[in-house]
């Protein structure tokens, strides 16, 4: 897939027209935050009528009580035993505030006198993460900064004495809560289920929607904060929509969603703040368009950011990062018609209750897993090099002969979405309705940014006032009539032709655009939000309609089904020996904090970027046993390659042994789809592998096995297997062997002797 880095020219854009801060990612010194006016029209402490304060008091008091005690520990591991948490509101034993709460966490937010979160309690480690009572964010309108909810008046920042809130204000210049309401959680989009998923069901919870009004010349504006807390999982999601209720338009400048004062894991009396350990939870929004594979790559919108009222911190410039601000970086600039509503993006906050890499690793699969469940689609591809009738046609037979899926008209290939004549859509459409007569998906490729248009219709770089400088060089700009275009040509070439999968390449990367001539934006500030929404409602809505999305960036969180594992296209050129070792490599590094099922890999059946004959499979048979190798090590990490060529096999014994490696993978499907524990990194020198757990299963793990030297090897291995679920005794067969009872160890590993064959590989059930 083309891929560039974020350029220089576009970091400096998106800085000079938002505050700057310090990414959770990036550990430097946040500069000064940018100047932003406070609303003055009104600087009186706003208040609470009695009937509205009644009223809350009155609701709560219907909530049951919430009893458990902060210093509390879940009594189970939700990686192990998730049913056992169920989500629920509550109310605090005061009357004056609620509590969204699961067996892992807990969000407290106090109502009478303003909406104020004032604890969040990791619950399965017993630890307090917030410092302070926090506002629920800001809104800038036209030009005036208001603050959601907030308590004033605590009178020290590094902790809380809960005996304090009684004698707390609301904030200034503060929209005042009036009301709320309690309900079940809602799937954050449609998800048509057209094939084999791990996962099928949407999360659960419960979603709780207080009610802001505005005050002074906002006196017309209603806010309203969405909070959900899940079932099953840690995490809490967070949204705000307003509402003009004025007779006038109003713009929405900018906004912040989270102004937590969290605890600060460790401090620095210094201003260097490179490596500095930051609160130990996960943060992600769906706001992320960074032209990037990982989410840590694509975060635009988490900022850590001063706290200069607390005072008593060891920084002796008070300028420790200790405050999580959620904020795009740029804008929104929306203009809010009277009567119309303005919605932002979500936030998802998870704590850890470890430093454990694995474990951390595995929070974040399940949360995907929970939130996002179509990333657990894992259909079995292969990406076809031409679009001749004759080729498609006989790599479709060899998918249903040999069990694949899934058919992808690779870049290259010539098929051309965005050509919408009646010969291409009837050409397509007979090959999708013979895939579909073979049991066979049929997808294809289309390239949107990494291309230049012309200068009417490409990005124009806020540094330079041209195109080009910015993520992938030049890129057409989403607001453009040409985008118009575009997304229509498209749309109708899917709905026509009936293929059900979209590689699309080269999505849009966040490019804030400083043109004042294109249609779909009115020119910087609103460029950045009005692209993404463009391109997260195409998502959205091929998602509701069941394809299949390949997008080598991070839009999982608004229905992107893979993005690549990460990898150099360059070393797909190497001769094969060496990509085998580098294909074991990458599928252990790229399936840390993503599911496999998320990601895709690559085989060059044929040649790629150059490396001839040394570095491709074709033809087949002639090396069968690098090719066989290659399908068994992607298959058995549960990752999805792109075996990019014409066919699949070209001689008999070829067919049988991808018939063999997909009919194993079939037979262990849920098992090498679910967790995955990485036990060994490749290196050359032993044997590497990893492990799949799945304690809902009745195979509860495999330890997949390899041996790189040119020797047998016997090795006395400590397998651990406390995520099965296991706790006493466990039955383990070699492959299809016959199984023999383990006792396990307190640790709830088992010592196990394992053979590997030379250059081979070999798995271990546990039953």
């Amino acid at each position: 897939m083309l891929k560039a880095q974020l350029s220089l020219s576009l970091l400096l854009g998106c800085l000079m027209v938002g505050p700057a801060t310090l990414s959770a990612h990036a550990h430097a010194l946040p500069p000064p935050r940018s100047v932003m006016t406070d609303a003055t029209a009104d600087d009186t402490v706003p208040r609470l009528s009695a009937e509205t304060e009644r009223r809350l008091l009155e609701k709560i008091g219907r909530l049951p009580v919430y009893t458990a005690h902060a210093a509390e520990r879940t009594p189970f591991d939700w990686l192990i035993e998730p049913e056992r948490s169920t989500a629920a509101v509550y109310r605090t034993p005061d009357g004056k505030g609620v509590v969204l709460a699961n067996a892992m966490v807990a969000r407290t937010l106090r109502v009478v006198p303003n909406l104020s979160t004032v604890s969040l309690i990791n619950r399965m480690t017993g630890e307090e993460m917030l410092r302070a009572a926090s506002s629920e964010g800001y809104v800038s309108l036209d030009g005036a900064r208001w603050r959601l909810g907030g308590l004033a008046g605590q009178p020290e920042r590094g902790y809380l004495d809960p005996a304090w809130l009684d004698a707390m204000e609301p904030l200034p210049q503060s929209f005042l809560v009036e009301d709320f309401e309690v309900c079940e959680a809602k799937p954050t989009m449609e998800w048509a289920r057209r094939r084999w998923a791990l996962q099928t069901e949407d999360a659960t919870g419960r979603e709780v929607v207080f009610t802001l009004h505005g005050s002074g010349v906002q006196r017309n504006v209603t806010a309203e904060l969405h909070f959900v807390i899940y079932d099953q999982v840690p995490a809490l999601r967070k949204w705000l929509t307003l509402t003009n209720g004025g007779n006038e338009a109003l713009t929405v400048d900018s906004f912040s969603l989270e102004q937590l004062a969290f605890a600060q894991p460790e401090t620095r009396v210094s201003n260097h703040f490179d490596r500095l350990t930051m609160p130990n939870l996960h943060v992600e929004s769906d706001y992320a368009c960074a032209g990037a594979f990982t989410e840590p790559e694509t975060d635009l919108t988490e900022h850590w950011t001063t706290d200069p009222a607390y005072t008593s911190q060891v920084n002796y410039s008070l300028r420790q990062p200790c405050v999580l601000e959620v904020r795009p970086p740029l804008g929104p600039d929306q203009h809010v018609a009277p009567g119309g509503t303005f919605e932002s993006f979500n936030v998802y906050e998870m704590p850890f209750d470890s430093d454990d890499r694995e474990r951390k690793g595995l929070f974040c699969r399940r949360f995907y897993r929970a939130v996002a469940p179509w990333t657990t689609e894992n259909p079995i591809l292969m990406h076809v090099t031409s679009s001749d009738p004759t080729v498609v046609r006989r790599a479709i037979d060899q998918c249903r002969q040999v069990g694949y899926e899934m058919v992808i008209l690779s870049f290259g290939s010539g098929a051309d979405a965005e050509n919408v004549s009646e010969e291409n859509i009837r050409k397509f459409s007979e090959l999708a309705d013979y895939a579909r007569s073979q049991g066979v998906e049929l997808g294809c490729y289309s390239l949107l940014a990494s291309r230049w248009i012309d200068d009417s219709t490409d990005v124009i770089n806020p540094m330079t006032g041209k195109r080009g400088g910015m993520t992938f060089g030049s890129s057409p700009c989403l607001g453009s009539r040409w985008a118009d275009r575009y997304f229509d040509k498209v749309r109708t070439f899917l709905k026509r032709t009936g293929i059900s999968c979209l590689e699309h390449d080269g999505s849009y990367p966040g490019d804030p655009c400083a043109s004042t001539r294109h249609p779909g934006h009115r020119g910087l500030g609103d460029s950045q939000w009005n692209q993404f929404h463009r391109i997260a409602t195409f998502y959205r809505e091929l998602r509701a309609e069941g394809l299949f999305l390949n997008v080598p960036d991070f839009y999982f969180l608004n229905g992107s089904n893979k993005v690549g594992i990460g990898y150099r296209e360059a070393n797909w050129s190497l001769p094969r020996d060496r990509q085998i070792v580098h294909t074991r490599q990458i599928n252990y590094d790229g399936t840390w904090d993503r599911m496999a099922s998320m990601t895709w890999s690559f085989v060059p059946l044929v040649e790629y970027h150059g490396g001839g004959a040394a570095a491709t499979i074709e033809p087949l048979s002639e090396h069968l046993a690098e090719y066989e190798r290659l399908m068994f090590q992607n298959y058995s990490a549960g990752v999805q390659a792109c075996y990019r060529g014409p066919r699949l096999y070209d001689t008999p014994e070829t067919e049988r042994t991808v018939r063999r490696v997909i009919d194993w993978y079939k037979r262990y499907r849920r098992l090498l789809n679910s967790d995955l524990i990485h036990l060994r990194r490749v290196d050359l020198k032993d044997w590497d592998g990893y492990l799949h757990v799945d304690p809902k299963g009745q195979e509860k793990a495999m330890a997949v096995l390899f041996n790189p030297t040119d020797e047998p090897m016997k090795r006395t291995l400590r397998l651990p297997l406390y995520y099965t679920g296991l706790r006493e005794k466990a039955r383990i067969r070699r492959e299809e062997g016959k199984a023999q009872t383990y006792r396990l160890d307190r640790d709830y590993s088992v010592e196990l002797e394992v053979e590997i064959p030379a250059g081979g590989y070999t798995w271990y059930v546990v039953e």
